[in-house]
């Protein structure tokens, strides 16, 4: 996943989904060979010439200054995440001779942090989604098939993109399967922007992509999506139906680290659901959350 490759697939993407009329351009009726805007059509919505902005399709071109990132993203209409995604792409300098990232650690704070969200169900994820820890609630709500101590072996922890998309159990739990899987995404599209070097994502998303058709449709439309605060209608084994929130939060310390904790309407039949899963857990739960210490 080149970040030449990654800007110029990106733009093709977001030019196709475009329609002429959509941007005040008038089609007059004319057969056209490509689904959505022309190449030149972009370039003058965006006030730069066809010949660069070809450049930039064809991977020739990689670097674009933010005022021509600016430009894109108003012609191409994009929201705010796509447009910090497509600065990633286009001024990816930082990025050259980055030396391979160091294992991902549960910082003390953190571990502390989880400790203390025994009542609601929390789980912590590293950038390519691997399952960093989880309390013991977490755990049940999640991946209770799963060995809750395997976030402590970075060779063998759980990764939840594989997860969503591979294993049936993680599947079953969201009523709405296709909402959640195209968060995982659209996250994992950004993650793709920020780290382009990153072979263990490489090898993850060609796994998935080999594996999985409908991850390899998704991952071909080159939507991205922040996860932040998304309601799921979920079948839980123990639980039963229940609609939660799920919150992810970005750790200031830690920006490439998630920790997503899932809640439920006070008071409502979801939070009593939830209260006797904890109740579940508390007969046969460790008390602390499993951490990686890899």
């Amino acid at each position: 996943m080149s970040a030449r490759g990654q800007l110029a697939e990106y733009l093709q993407a977001c030019r196709a989904r475009l329609r002429p009329e959509q941007v005040g351009l008038q089609a007059h009726g004319e057969r056209r060979r490509v689904p959505g805007l022309r190449r030149e059509e972009v370039a003058g919505l965006a006030g730069v010439s066809a010949s660069y902005y070809v450049r930039l399709e064809q991977g020739q071109a990689l670097h674009a200054s933010p005022e021509v990132v600016a430009a894109l993203a108003r012609a191409l209409q994009l929201n705010a995440d796509e447009h910090a995604h497509l600065r990633e792409l286009a001024q990816p300098r930082r990025h050259r001779g980055t030396p391979k990232p160091p294992p991902e650690r549960v910082s003390p704070d953190t571990a502390e942090l989880m400790a203390s969200l025994g009542h609601v169900p929390a789980i912590l994820l590293g950038r390519r989604g691997d399952v960093l820890a989880w309390n013991p609630l977490g755990h049940a709500f999640f991946a209770g098939h799963l060995d809750f101590t395997s976030p402590r072996r970075p060779a063998g922890r759980p990764n939840m993109p594989r997860l969503v998309f591979l294993d049936a159990h993680t599947r079953a739990l969201y009523r709405n399967w296709p909402l959640k899987a195209r968060a995982v995404v659209g996250n994992l599209r950004l993650t793709a922007g920020r780290h382009p070097g990153d072979r263990e994502l490489s090898a993850l998303v060609g796994e998935l992509v080999t594996k999985s058709p409908e991850f390899a449709t998704m991952w071909a439309d080159h939507r991205v999506r922040v996860c932040a605060s998304t309601a799921h209608p979920m079948h839980h084994p123990v639980a039963g139906e229940v609609e939660v929130r799920q919150q992810t939060l970005r750790l200031p310390h830690a920006p490439d680290q998630t920790l997503t904790v899932v809640t439920a309407e006070p008071g409502s039949a979801d939070q009593a659901a939830l209260t006797l899963l904890a109740q579940a857990v508390a007969m046969r739960a460790p008390a602390e959350p499993a951490v990686s210490r890899g």
